[in-house]
């Protein structure tokens, strides 16, 4: 099966809010983000391996900071989301790891980097990329990888009200 998918194979990607992301996947925490976890929500809430920080997985192999509300699941994390999770289903590296290096290619104020998408992710549609996900969707990723940007607006769920207490 293929796992990654160079973005000029998806037409567009929206967060479905399906919760998958966070229920498949251990979040890989860097120094800020482990100490600021850590000093809010105490250290219980992560975890250590040889070389990285990650968040706690609850019971059934969740982020232990996905909440479900009605139909819908998002981050308890919403305004200090993980860097890890800001940025998937999408991975931008300086070299084409995953193949397919024509369609992968991302320019990016003249650097060239290579842009894949996670096929987990059920909110990929494939096709031909539409404007919006060319023009601003990917960049935005782009920023985010690159620590560029750190307010999310095409690369979260949108049309969603979040619960008073994350915002």
């Amino acid at each position: 099966m293929i796992r990654f998918v160079p973005w000029q194979n998806v037409a567009d990607w929206h967060c479905r809010a399906c919760g998958y992301c966070c229920k498949l996947y251990s979040v890989v925490l860097n120094f800020p983000e482990w100490l600021t976890l850590t000093k809010t929500f105490g250290s219980e809430t992560t975890v250590t391996g040889l070389n990285r920080f990650y968040i706690k997985r609850d019971s059934d192999g969740s982020c232990a900071f996905l909440c479900k509300c009605s139909t819908n699941y998002f981050c308890a994390l919403q305004n200090m989301k993980p860097d890890a999770c800001k940025v998937w289903p999408f991975k931008v590296l300086s070299e084409p790891k995953y193949g397919d290096p024509d369609k992968a290619a991302y320019t990016y104020r003249g650097y060239q980097l290579y842009v894949y998408a996670d096929t987990m992710c059920s909110g990929l549609r494939y096709g031909e990329p539409t404007w919006d996900f060319r023009t601003a969707t990917v960049k935005e990723f782009t920023e985010l990888s690159l620590g560029l940007r750190q307010v999310q607006h095409n690369t979260t769920k949108t049309g969603f009200r979040y619960p008073q207490w994350i915002r």
